[in-house]
């Protein structure tokens, strides 16, 4: 089976967030599945199989320790590796004509655009955010600081501080972070320009050792929570976003709510290929 190695939501090699993908023509036991990703040790391992009807297809993503409902890097990644790097029988693209794909998710169907120089736009549910009035005790004890506010959207925690110096400061103790009972934890605050990088509308860190990953370089599916929010705070429907891990990524999002459909995000990003090969079992 045919394995790609990339770095999604980055624009350069060694940064953004890695993501292996690996095409199928039908799925592999669960198990097994599980088993590969937990080999691969990235935060997540992507497999797609072709479904019925035009550019369209199932996705399924794992952590090295569990299956999750939806992974937006993953998906970026593979939407990469449909439109630029899977050829036919005839040595043609399979989808070079395409500038839209579909994937069947544990979360729906999942729309991701094509644009110029790379661009790709993933096409995510909004998550429902919602003030947490109530908090596990191992939720502050794990960050160590007081956040302004603490929300809970429909997987994870996200608190929010007041400035990005205090979001890259954090240290938090992962083993009493995996006692929080959630997916994980998004930590933001509004983003400040820096010599060597551009102001974002928002900053943000995701922390997952519940899922295996203490901190995951580029979270896209955080951003179905962080866009809702910072729309509404900073008065935009158009925002950019940096999520500052080690190795850093950059993101263009866009709230679409038109008061009658239920809400979406635009969640856009670049990939990098990092590595091809082949997986023998």
């Amino acid at each position: 089976m045919r394995i790609y190695q990339l770095d999604a939501f980055t624009d350069r090699l060694f940064a953004g967030n890695p993501a292996a993908v690996i095409p199928l023509t039908e799925w592999l036991p669960d198990e097994q599945m599980q088993q590969i990703a937990s080999e691969n040790n990235l935060a997540e391992t992507a497999f797609y199989t072709k479904a019925e009807g035009e550019a369209t297809y199932h996705i399924r993503w794992f952590t090295p320790t569990i299956e999750v409902d939806l992974c937006g890097h993953a998906t970026l990644a593979a939407s990469y590796v449909v439109f630029f790097l899977e050829v036919n029988s005839d040595g043609e693209d399979t989808e070079t004509a395409k500038n839209e794909i579909f994937f069947n998710s544990r979360s729906g169907l999942l729309k991701v655009c094509r644009g110029e120089n790379g661009w790709l736009t993933l096409d995510f549910p909004a998550d429902t955010v919602n003030k947490s009035n109530l908090q596990p005790p191992a939720l502050l004890a794990s960050v160590g600081e007081k956040p302004l506010a603490i929300f809970k959207g429909k997987t994870d925690y996200m608190l929010v501080y007041e400035t990005q110096a205090q979001i890259e400061a954090l240290t938090p103790d992962f083993r009493e972070m995996n006692t929080v009972p959630a997916r994980g934890v998004i930590v933001t605050a509004p983003g400040k320009k820096t010599d060597d990088q551009d102001q974002v509308d928002f900053v943000s860190r995701f922390f997952g050792p519940q899922t295996g990953i203490d901190e995951d370089p580029v979270t896209g599916s955080a951003h179905t929570t962080l866009v809702p929010y910072w729309a509404e705070k900073l008065g935009k429907t158009e925002l950019t976003a940096r999520q500052l891990s080690k190795r850093g990524g950059y993101l263009k999002c866009k709230l679409n709510d038109d008061g009658v459909n239920p809400v979406r995000v635009d969640i856009s990003g670049q990939v990098q290929l990092y590595l091809t090969g082949d997986v023998k079992l």
